[in-house]
C-alpha cells in the first residue's frame, strides 16, 4: 500500500522574506516530484500515482536506473562512514534531503559518533513532513530541518548555523541534486558560495547524473522525465562534474581535492558520478 503522512497545517511557500500558504496536498499529488520518484526507485512507498508512473516509465526506458539509485544511496552511506570514522567529522549539512530511506545520514553518522549533528534541507514541504516525523536524532546528537532551496545558499547557511558551528569541521552533502539546477541558474556559483563559507579542512560530497555514461538510455530517460516531473534534470559529463571536485585542482572552492578512494568509478552500468572533496588547510606562509 502506498501512502503519505498527512501534513497539517497546509505547507508554506517562501518568496523573499514573505511566507504564504502553499497549495493543498492535492496539488503535489497531480505531478511527479523527483524526491518521491527516487523514493519509489529505492523501493519506498511514499509516493503518489503520478510519481509511480514516472518511475515506471524511467525503468522501462533505462533499466539501470534502479541499480543506479541504490548505488547512489550506498555511495552516500560510504561517504558518511568515511567522513565520520576516518575524517573525524561530527557535523553534516544535507541539501536536497529527499524522502527518508535506509541508511539516513544521521543514522550512519551517529552509529559511529552518537554526538553527530545533521541539518536536513529540502524545499518540498511533504519531504519535510516525513523528515520531521522519521529522522529522529540519538539523544547525544541533534537533527534539524530547514525548508529552503539550494538556490538560496546564504539563507541555508544562516539557518543551519542555529545547529551547526561553521567554525568547526562540517561536510556539505549535495547528492543527486546539482543536476536539478539548470545552467542558467549557475550551479557552480551556488556550490562555491556554500563551500566558501567553510573553513579549510572541511568536506563536500557530490553525486550527479552523468551525460557521458551508457548507451543513450540516460538521455532518453531524462527527456521523458522532464515531461513528467515538476523538476527539470540536466545530466552533465564527467569533466563538468569533476570541475566541482577535481583531484589536485580547484573544484568546489579554492584548493578543493578529492579524498582518495571515495568516489563512483566510471566503469559499469551506473550513469552517475560521485565525489568526496576536501577543502584542505592553507599552507603556512614562509
Amino acid at each position: 500500500m502506498f501512502g503519505l503522512r498527512e501534513c497539517k497545517p497546509l505547507p508554506l511557500q517562501q518568496s523573499g522574506d514573505n511566507r504564504t500558504p502553499g497549495p493543498p496536498v492535492a496539488h503535489y499529488a497531480s505531478i511527479a516530484h523527483v524526491a518521491r520518484v527516487y523514493d519509489y526507485l529505492l523501493g519506498g512507498k511514499d509516493s503518489f500515482a503520478a510519481d509511480r508512473e514516472a518511475a515506471e516509465q524511467a525503468m522501462l526506458i533505462n533499466p539501470s536506473v534502479v541499480p543506479t539509485a541504490r548505488a547512489n544511496r550506498a555511495f552516500l552511506a560510504r561517504a558518511i562512514r568515511y567522513l565520520t570514522g576516518e575524517a573525524g567529522l561530527r557535523q553534516f549539512l544535507d541539501i536536497g534531503t529527499g524522502m527518508p530511506a535506509s541508511s539516513n545520514i544521521h543514522e550512519v553518522a551517529q552509529s559511529v559518533a552518537p554526538q553527530a549533528r545533521v541539518v536536513y534541507v529540502d524545499h518540498d514541504p511533504i519531504v519535510l513532513c516525513h523528515a520531521r516525523a522519521l529522522l529522529i536524532s540519538a539523544p547525544e546528537g541533534r537533527t534539524d530541518f530547514i525548508e529552503a532551496d539550494l538556490r538560496q545558499p546564504l539563507a541555508i547557511l544562516s539557518k543551519a548555523a542555529r545547529t551547526l558551528d561553521f567554525g568547526r569541521p562540517v561536510a556539505i552533502i549535495l547528492t543527486a541534486i546539482l543536476h536539478l539546477i539548470q545552467d542558467d541558474e549557475e550551479p557552480y556559483q551556488l556550490v562555491r558560495q556554500l563551500v566558501g563559507a567553510l573553513a579549510p579542512g572541511r568536506y563536500v560530497v557530490i553525486s550527479h547524473a552523468a551525460a557521458d555514461i551508457g548507451n543513450g538510455d540516460m538521455a532518453s530517460m531524462t527527456i521523458r522525465l522532464n515531461e513528467l516531473m515538476a523538476q527539470q534534470t540536466t545530466p552533465r559529463n564527467y569533466a563538468q562534474v569533476s570541475r566541482r571536485a577535481r583531484p589536485g585542482r580547484a573544484g568546489p572552492g579554492p584548493g578543493a581535492r578529492v579524498a582518495p578512494g571515495h568516489g563512483h568509478r566510471r566503469e559499469g552500468p551506473r550513469p552517475d558520478v560521485g565525489r568526496v572533496a576536501l577543502k584542505p588547510a592553507l599552507k603556512p606562509a614562509l
